[in-house]
């Protein structure tokens, strides 16, 4: 039995998906633009340097999914999903993630980006696991907050434990286990697994992946 898993942003989209969700919100009027780009890029910056405050973040990026409806939501996801999302994904992700799953690997999307965004884009890929921040909903509605573990840093092994756990499976079970990423904020689930690939990585994980002779994939060069 083997694992494949995969971050999602910058690793098989070519963007952040994050950051560009509130670029769309910006776009179509729902948040104040110029404060929420401001607080969008201080974020994105804080996370290429491996400092953000995660539960600061996702106060921030959650907010908008209290103030609107499911509804109202969802058809702007379809929107963005047509404008942003579906443009960008390439050829050379969707074989990738084909190639794992016509192999009979156990695949897994994990991102730190929450269920609410990723959710649609995971099915897009044909990916039936996603181990994403989970978005808190009560009656009908999001309450801007999250819930659990969010799927960061060191988060995302302990998340990807949890997961393991509820299909009955373990560590151990897997004789071969692999995780693409383009981000150093990923090494404490990258150093988990038996092939560690670094996808599009950013500098720090790049002299990381160098220093203890990882795999380095450019999959979009």
């Amino acid at each position: 039995m083997r694992l494949a898993l995969f971050d999602l942003d910058n690793t098989l989209l070519p963007l952040d998906s994050d950051y560009e969700w509130g670029s769309f919100l910006e776009r179509a009027g729902v948040v104040d633009a110029q404060w929420h780009r401001r607080e969008n890029d201080r974020f994105y910056s804080e996370y290429v340097a491996g400092t953000m405050d995660i539960d600061e973040f996702l106060a921030f990026q959650l907010a908008p999914l209290a103030e609107h409806s499911c509804e109202r939501l969802a058809a702007w996801h379809r929107q963005f999903m047509d404008e942003v999302i579906l443009p960008a994904i390439r050829p050379q992700a969707r074989a990738l993630v084909a190639r794992h799953l016509e192999g009979g690997d156990l695949c897994a999307i994990i991102t730190a980006t929450n269920d609410f965004v990723t959710g649609p884009i995971a099915r897009e890929f044909g990916i039936e696991h996603l181990i994403a921040t989970r978005v808190e909903c009560r009656d009908g509605r999001y309450t801007g907050r999250h819930v659990g573990t969010p799927t960061y840093r060191e988060g995302k092994v302990t998340r990807t434990g949890d997961w393991l756990r509820e299909l009955g499976r373990k560590w151990s079970d897997f004789e071969r286990s692999w995780f693409y990423s383009d981000s150093a904020n990923d090494i404490p689930l990258l150093s988990r697994v038996t092939d560690p690939v670094a996808t599009n990585p950013d500098e720090r994980l790049a002299a990381h992946a160098s220093a203890h002779g990882w795999t380095v994939l450019r999959l979009f060069e």
